[in-house]
């Protein structure tokens, strides 16, 4: 597995608060952390979202600023709308292995699916302004079949990313790596998560060959651009002063964010 890193914006003061996070990622990689700027820095294999969980489990807030070199991230919902708030939410990261050949580290969690397998792929396009039915089909510049991640390029779409595992909670954590996809080809498509799991084109039906049985469209997001490793400066948000912690719990948009944490 590919190591990547992972900057988080965490609140610290003081040495003290610098040894306690550092403890927290013991057999994370390695980590680099400067408190003066609120900047962790991890070398990692493991998923954002665990790295996340171990600094906030010693009770200080930390978000995500900065991932890998080149990268991209989509915030997936039922409705593919990043301001709404729906019953499935998550986020899913692409970062380029290097600057020079193709391949990206898929890393991402989901909350609110049903336990078991479920499909995810990239989609051609980034409209969602009919929800996940007007995201297009699979992205497949090759026009290649339908097939498994471990396919050779003529042999599976360049958006066949494969199933991933909700647990009985309903989330789903995951990292992997895709040798196919490259960041900036996926910039303004889409990711859409299915109900059922993709059968890899094996089925016996038209269908398989399709999409893999793998159902309805169940969540999707747009792909966008996102910070590498310190890009990010933001501290305050200008458009109503929220910290960037506190932001951390807030809706994006609506009458709803100003409310007090």
């Amino acid at each position: 597995m590919s190591e990547i890193k992972i900057e988080f914006a965490v609140e610290m003061h003081g040495d003290s608060c610098v040894e306690i996070v550092r403890k927290s990622l013991e057999g994370m990689g390695l980590v680099d952390i400067d408190h003066k700027q609120g900047r962790v820095i991890v070398h990692t294999v493991e998923p954002w979202s665990r790295i996340q969980e171990k600094i906030e489990n010693t009770g200080r807030k930390a978000v995500l600023a900065g991932f890998g070199g080149q990268s991209a991230v989509s915030i997936i919902n039922n409705t593919g709308s990043d301001v709404d708030r729906t019953s499935i939410q998550g986020v899913v990261r692409f970062t380029a292995i290097t600057n020079d050949q193709a391949g990206v580290v898929v890393d991402g969690v989901i909350d609110g699916l049903t336990p078991g397998l479920h499909g995810m792929h990239v989609h051609e396009m980034g409209d969602v302004s009919g929800g996940c039915d007007t995201v297009g089909a699979h992205y497949n510049p090759r026009n290649s079949p339908h097939g498994a991640p471990h396919d050779e390029p003529n042999q599976r779409h360049a958006g066949d990313l494969g199933n991933i595992r909700a647990d009985e909670t309903g989330r789903a954590t995951f990292r992997f790596v895709d040798s196919i996809l490259e960041v900036w080809d996926v910039i303004g498509r889409s990711v859409v998560i299915t109900q059922q799991p993709d059968d890899f084109g094996k089925g016996c039906n038209e269908q398989s060959s399709i999409d893999g049985n793998s159902g309805e469209r169940i969540a999707c997001g747009i792909i966008a651009r996102s910070a590498g490793i310190l890009q990010n400066f933001k501290k305050i948000c200008a458009c109503d002063g929220l910290t960037l912690w506190d932001e951390r719990f807030k809706p994006i948009a609506g009458g709803v964010r100003n409310r007090k944490v």
